[in-house]
C-alpha cells in the first residue's frame, strides 16, 4: 500500500482516508459520540417516518415535506458515518476511486436537497399563514410530489459536475486524503492540474442553490411576519408564529454549522487540521440529529403520537 501512496499515478484505484489526523490514539473514545449521534439520527428519523405513515391526521403537506427531510437526513448520515466508524474501529482507511466520488456526490447532492426541502417547508408555512383558506387547494398531493421531484432533480443535476470534473483530473502526487470522508475540496486539492474550473463551479453552485434558497426563505418569512403583525391580538400573533418555530430551528440547524464550516475552511488557516476535520465531520451529523428532535419536541401532533406509542407499549 505504501508504494501506491508515493509513486506517480494518474488514476488511482483507491484513496486512503486518514480519518482525523493527529487524534489516532483517541479513535475509540471519539467513536462513542459519533456512534451515539448516528444512532439518534437513525432512530429519530425512522420514528418520524413511522409516525407520519401510521397517523392519517398527519397526511398533510407539512408532514410530507418533513418525511422528505427525514429521508434526506438518513441518506446524508449513512453516506459518511459508517465509513468513519470503520476507520475508528477497524483502521479501514481505503475507499475505491469510484466509491470516493460516489460519496462526494451523495454528500453534496443531499446537502442541497435538505436546503431545497426547507424552502418547500417555508412555502408551506407562507401559504398556511397568508392564505389559510386556500392552503388545501394550493398544496395538493400532486403539487407536493412535484415540488419534491423538482428539489431532487435540481440537486441531482447541479451537483453532478463535481464528480465528473474530479474524475477528469490526474492525481499524480498522492492518494492520501487528510479527511474523514471524500469532501470535494479534499479530493480535488490532490490533483496535479489546474482545478480553477472546479472552484468556479463550486462558487456558481453555492450562489445558485444556497443563495437562492436563503433568498426565497427570507422572502417567505418577510410575508409571514407581515401577516402575523396584522393579527389583532398578541395571543393570536404568538400562536401563529409558534407554528413556524420548528421550521426556523431546522433552518438554523442546517445553515449555521454550514456557515461556520465554510468560514473555517476559507479563513481558518491557523486552525489545526485535526480540529477542522473534527468540526466538519460533526457538522454532517448535526442536522440529521437535531431535525427529528426539533420536530418531535415542538410539533404537538408528533409528540402526542409518540407518547401514545410509548403508553401502549407500557400497557
Amino acid at each position: 500500500m505504501s508504494d501506491t501512496n508515493t509513486t506517480d499515478f494518474s488514476n488511482p484505484s483507491t484513496f486512503i482516508l486518514l480519518g482525523i489526523p493527529g487524534l489516532e490514539a483517541a479513535y475509540i473514545w471519539i467513536s462513542i459520540p459519533f456512534c451515539a449521534m448516528y444512532a439518534i439520527a437513525m432512530l429519530g428519523n425512522f420514528t418520524i417516518l413511522f409516525i407520519v405513515k401510521r397517523e392519517p391526521s398527519l397526511h398533510e403537506p407539512m408532514y410530507y415535506f418533513l418525511c422528505m427531510l427525514a429521508v434526506t437526513d438518513l441518506v446524508m448520515s449513512t453516506s459518511t458515518v459508517p465509513k468513519l466508524l470503520s476507520i475508528f474501529w477497524f483502521n479501514s482507511r481505503e475507499i475505491s476511486f469510484t466509491g470516493c466520488l460516489t460519496q462526494m456526490y451523495f454528500v453534496l447532492s443531499f446537502s442541497d436537497m435538505e436546503s431545497g426541502i426547507l424552502v418547500a417547508m417555508a412555502f408551506d408555512r407562507y401559504v398556511a399563514i397568508c392564505h389559510p383558506l386556500r392552503h388545501s387547494t394550493i398544496l395538493t398531493n400532486s403539487v407536493v410530489a412535484k415540488i419534491g421531484l423538482a428539489v431532487v432533480l435540481r440537486s441531482g443535476i447541479l451537483t453532478l459536475p463535481y464528480p465528473i470534473l474530479a474524475r477528469r483530473w490526474p492525481y499524480c502526487r498522492t492518494n492520501i486524503i487528510p479527511d474523514s470522508y471524500c469532501g470535494h475540496t479534499s479530493v480535488v486539492n490532490l490533483a496535479c492540474a489546474d482545478i480553477r474550473i472546479s472552484s468556479y463551479y463550486g462558487l456558481f453552485e453555492l450562489f445558485s442553490v444556497i443563495g437562492m434558497d436563503v433568498f426565497f426563505i427570507t422572502v417567505s418569512y418577510t410575508q409571514i411576519l407581515r401577516a402575523i403583525f396584522r393579527l389583532p391580538t398578541k395571543d393570536a400573533r404568538l400562536k401563529t408564529f409558534g407554528t413556524c418555530i420548528s421550521h426556523l430551528c431546522a433552518i438554523l440547524a442546517l445553515y449555521v454549522p454550514d456557515f461556520f464550516s465554510s468560514l473555517m475552511y476559507r479563513f481558518g488557516h491557523n486552525v489545526p487540521l485535526h480540529l477542522q476535520v473534527l468540526i466538519d465531520s460533526v457538522y454532517l451529523l448535526v442536522p440529521p440529529v437535531l431535525h427529528p428532535i426539533i420536530y418531535g419536541v415542538r410539533t404537538k401532533q408528533i409528540r402526542g403520537r409518540l407518547l401514545q406509542l410509548f403508553t401502549l407499549k407500557e400497557t
